[in-house]
Order: structure tokens, then C-alpha cells, then sequence
């Protein structure tokens, strides 16, 4: 039963509670204690509030055959009965296995793909796009690094989103993403195609991925293109390269050689923990990468139809018309809780929850 599930969760919850208010404790240990007890309160609430419902509805059941209360009694079970449906829903999402990365802030990087200054135009509107999403969410966004192309458009964009929940709101947005409109170069009204791709990073700290400073070759240059009156005539700019993968970081945008450098290990150190995240699932069943998401930049997951108003979403069957209010609005929640439902539900499913 998901009751005897549920009483170890309120009993340790009730534990910590009598351990808090110990006077023994050093602060360590009281840290340790609230942490785990914070985690602990959603679950514990929904499950009072479940076995408080199963009790009421043995209860009412008592109540049928009384002359005067069976139908008050058959009223309020019906109403109880849908309560403990939509509780246990609520607690076989809570029971899932937490994805340590939840609350974690993201870098978000978004590079043009095929399609050429179309691509480029697509991904400065998509960043728009998730900027004002952030705003709605109240986080804060940071451009880390940005390469501009023509016209307004964005080669590729890295940019730290900072808030509460950002990555598992998120998390589910790397991929290709497929856009089909008239380009602003186009002057006979064709339909062109274009791609851009999207990463969603967790930031991670230096002990969740030590790097090696051997492993590390760091080069400082002039910074180029648009920037403030000294952003062109310092060595500012700073490339560091991960010799054992070849991966590459440029980071251009600050006036600060110290400020660029620890911008840049920072995305070099989120792309290392993106790799091996890759390797972890690549070891896993396929059942568990489709679980989860892969977040891989090679899967075309949505397309956005300029001259239908329509977004498709290709993971979950949805397509929604109004591509417009949702790109000029950051309504990506009307995506986003559809894609969130979906992977709860095959997680539910392969855990047997």
C-alpha cells in the first residue's frame, strides 16, 4: 500500500523535529538536520494529508447505512475519493528520485546551426525569447559570451541564468531546434529552413569537477569586435583549451582579463560535466536515456512554423498555434509543463512508483 510507503518519511520528519530541538547539537549537525528535513516537508505534508483522507473515507463508509447521515456520507466520499486520487498523484512525483541538478543555476548556450545569417537572426530571437521567460520567472540572466553576426544576429550566445528552479525547468531544452520562416534577406517570399542548437548546462561547483591545471593551456589576446573603449586595445580576452578532451573556451566580453578567465572555466567546467553526464547515460539502458532526456544537440526536438503560427514539439506529439504570443511573450510554460508531465510520467512507470 502507498500508505506504508509514506510512514517512514513522517516518522523521520517528526525524528529530525525532536532532534532540532536539542540543545546538544553543534551547528554542523543542525545544518545537516534542516537540510534533510526541508527535503523531507513536501512529502510529509501531502502524506498527512493522504492518510488523513484514506481515515475520513473509513469513516464515511461507516456512515452509508445510517438512515439520517448515508447520504451526507456518500457525498463527501465522493469527494474524498477524488482528493486521494489527485494526492497520489501529486506523492508518486514527490517519491521520484531527485535529480541533484534541480535546483541548480544553468548556463544556456545557443549557437546558429544550417541556415547561415537566418540561423544567426533564429537564435538571437530564441535567446530574446528565453530571456523574457527568465524575467518571468524572476531570474537573472548574465551574457557570459556572445558572438554577433549580421543584421542583429547571434553565431552563439552562452549566458548564465540564475534562479530557483532553473534547470528543471530547462533542463529538457537541449537539442535542435528547427525554424521555418521568410528571412528578412528574402525578397521573393520563400519559406527557408534553418537550425539552431541548444545546451542546458548545470553550473557546477570546483569539487563536482576538478580539473587538472596541467591539463590546461591558457592563452590571452586582444579582444575583437563590439565592446567598451578598452575592450579592443587590452589583452583582455582569454582562450583556455582542455588538452585532454580539445575542448575550446573563449571569453572576450569583459574588460577584465581575471574577470574573462573565471568566466571562462566556469562554461569549461560545466561543458566537462556535460561530457561526462553523456558518458554516465551512454553506460545506462536506452530505456533510462528516454526517461530522462538526453539533452542531445544532434536530437531535432521543435520546430517553430513562422507562417502557420505553429510550435511543435516532436518528443510529446504537441503543436500548439500561437508560436507568436509564446516567442514575444517567453511562454514557454505552455511547453515546458506538457514536456515536465511526460518524463514524470515514464519515470513513474519505470519506477514502479
Amino acid at each position: 500500500m502507498l500508505k506504508d510507503k509514506l510512514l517512514p518519511f513522517i516518522n523521520r520528519y517528526d525524528e529530525i523535529s525532536a532532534l532540532l530541538s536539542s540543545a546538544s547539537l553543534d551547528i554542523k549537525k543542525m545544518t545537516e538536520l534542516s537540510k534533510e528535513q526541508s527535503n523531507l516537508e513536501d512529502i510529509c505534508i501531502k502524506s498527512r494529508e493522504y492518510i488523513a483522507a484514506l481515515e475520513s473515507i473509513s469513516g464515511n463508509k461507516e456512515l452509508l447505512d445510517d438512515a439520517e447521515l448515508g447520504e451526507l456520507a456518500k457525498e463527501e466520499l465522493k469527494l474524498l475519493e477524488t482528493k486521494t486520487q489527485t494526492l497520489e498523484d501529486e506523492i508518486r512525483v514527490l517519491l521520484l528520485p531527485k535529480d541533484p541538478n534541480d535546483n541548480k543555476n544553468i548556463f544556456l548556450e545557443i549557437r546558429a546551426g544550417t541556415g547561415g545569417d537566418e540561423a544567426a537572426l533564429f537564435a538571437a530571437d530564441l535567446f530574446k525569447a528565453y530571456i523574457r521567460y527568465a524575467e518571468s520567472k524572476r531570474w537573472k540572466v548574465e551574457i557570459v559570451s556572445q558572438n554577433e553576426g549580421i543584421l542583429g544576429g547571434c553565431k552563439e550566445v552562452i549566458a548564465l541564468i540564475q534562479g530557483k528552479g532553473a534547470y528543471s525547468r530547462l533542463k529538457y531544452e537541449g537539442g535542435t531546434h528547427r525554424v521555418q520562416r521568410v528571412p528578412e534577406t528574402e525578397s521573393q517570399g520563400r519559406v527557408h529552413t534553418s537550425a539552431v542548437t541548444v545546451a542546458v548546462m548545470p553550473e557546477v561547483d570546483e569539487v563536482d569537477i576538478q580539473i587538472n591545471p596541467n591539463d590546461l593551456k591558457i592563452d590571452v589576446m586582444r579582444s575583437s569586435g563590439h565592446g567598451g573603449q578598452s575592450v579592443n586595445t587590452t589583452d583582455s580576452a582569454v582562450r583556455i583549451t582542455h588538452i585532454p578532451t580539445g575542448m575550446v573556451v573563449v571569453n572576450q566580453d569583459g574588460k577584465s582579463q581575471h574577470k574573462n578567465k573565471d568566466a571562462a572555466m566556469k562554461v569549461l567546467r560545466a561543458r566537462l560535466y556535460e561530457l561526462q553526464e553523456e558518458e554516465r547515460l551512454k553506460k545506462e539502458t536506452a530505456e533510462r536515456k528516454s526517461q530522462v532526456g538526453s539533452g542531445d544537440r544532434s536530437e531535432r526536438i521543435r520546430t517553430y512554423n513562422f507562417p502557420q503560427n505553429r510550435i511543435s514539439d516532436h518528443r510529446i506529439n504537441l503543436t500548439l498555434y500561437r508560436l507568436e504570443a509564446i516567442m514575444e511573450g517567453g511562454l514557454f510554460d505552455e511547453i515546458i509543463e506538457p514536456l515536465i508531465t511526460h518524463f514524470q510520467a515514464k519515470q513513474i512507470e519505470n519506477a514502479g512508483v
